[in-house]
């Protein structure tokens, strides 16, 4: 029998998770769960733009905790905690990208023994971090021995990303270098990215500080640069990039770095993608040294097809779904799951 699966929310990936769902031939969709109270009680498919599937959204917490299902893919645009163990109490296994991909004993304590009063598992996952940043390195470091050091790099043209909102006011673009510079932007990605630094070191057995080190650099805009959020002047911030580093007596062991500029032309300093482009860059320096370079999750400019970097998250998410509810109750991550794959499209089956 299918596993029952819950969508919580319809933001980019969660309209992606439902159409991944509708393909996946171990899963079923039995409901769905919504912020905005204008697409409460409309069909799910009316929402995700496909045919009438016959399950109504809703914007109620109890009536999503009632439903039968053995799993729900939760993907807010911030995690509430709370949320997420009153799903595991209630017996559903949660997959998510919005936390929880390596969490501490600590951290994880209060969800692993939510998961464990419901007999349910929590997976965090997602594509950077929650794939690219960790999984895939260390899943490539297998082809290299006396590993020195691994990097995973992100390197994005903003002008893509259309959420002025959320360019402006969360990732600090357009702002003065001061105010971008003491915005939440660090501390939202601190998270997610320190834990994904912590796996690489464990996993490679690295004898690292326990603090990992995150930096930030801004570069300025020296003409103006249209961008999703209106021009951006010369003086406001147009490029970000930011560091988390793990160190061993001195030594950068593991770097993660996300690169993310308004275009490469009239910056300050003058920083660019390189030849190579937009892409995800991995590298693992030992015996063999190799790097690896993976295209196609971000969009080019003056493009108007999906974003596949929130398709790719979703996919991972949904894949996920199987192994997790096959998982031991309590959190499981990467290092406790087996080999997650794709499956064949439906007119290939």
């Amino acid at each position: 029998m299918a596993l029952r699966v819950v969508q919580w929310a319809t933001g980019g990936v969660g309209v992606a998770a439902v159409k991944g769902v509708l393909e996946h031939p171990e899963l079923e969709l039995v409901g769905c769960w919504v912020h905005s109270p204008d697409k409460a009680g409309r069909d799910v498919g009316q929402i995700v733009g496909t045919e009438p599937l016959g399950i109504t959204a809703t914007d109620s917490v109890d009536e999503i905790l009632a439903l039968d299902a053995d799993a729900v893919i939760y993907t807010p645009l911030m995690a509430n905690p709370d949320e997420v163990a009153s799903l595991l109490r209630s017996g559903k296994n949660v997959v998510t990208p919005v936390g929880w991909l390596y969490p501490s004993e600590r951290s994880g304590a209060p969800l692993r023994a939510a998961a464990i009063e419901g007999n349910a598992t929590l997976h965090g996952t997602g594509i950077a971090p929650g794939g690219i940043s960790e999984k895939f390195p260390l899943l490539m470091s297998a082809m290299s021995t006396g590993v020195t050091f691994v990097r995973a790099e992100e390197y994005s043209d903003l002008r893509t990303y259309e959420a002025p909102d959320v360019l402006r006011h969360v990732m600090g673009f357009g702002e003065t270098p001061d105010k971008a510079l003491t915005g939440p932007m660090q501390k939202l990605l601190d998270a997610g990215f320190i834990q994904a630094v912590r796996m690489c070191v464990d996993q490679l057995g690295f004898a690292a500080d326990s603090r990992v080190r995150a930096s930030q650099e801004i570069a300025v805009a020296t003409a103006t640069i249209d961008s999703p959020m209106g021009p951006i002047a010369p003086g406001q911030v147009a490029g970000r990039k930011f560091h988390w580093e793990a160190l061993a007596d001195g030594e950068v062991v593991v770097r993660v770095t996300v690169n993310w500029l308004m275009g490469e032309e009239n910056l300050d300093p003058a920083w660019s993608f390189g030849p190579e482009g937009q892409r995800y860059e991995m590298e693992v320096r030992g015996n063999p040294d190799f790097t690896v370079s993976v295209k196609g999750f971000q969009s080019e400019l003056g493009s108007h097809g999906p974003e596949y970097g929130v398709v790719g998250t979703a996919a991972h998410c949904v894949n996920s779904v199987p192994a997790v509810c096959a998982a031991p109750a309590g959190i499981a991550t990467y290092l406790d799951l087996p080999l997650i794959s794709g499956k064949a499209a439906p007119r290939l089956r």
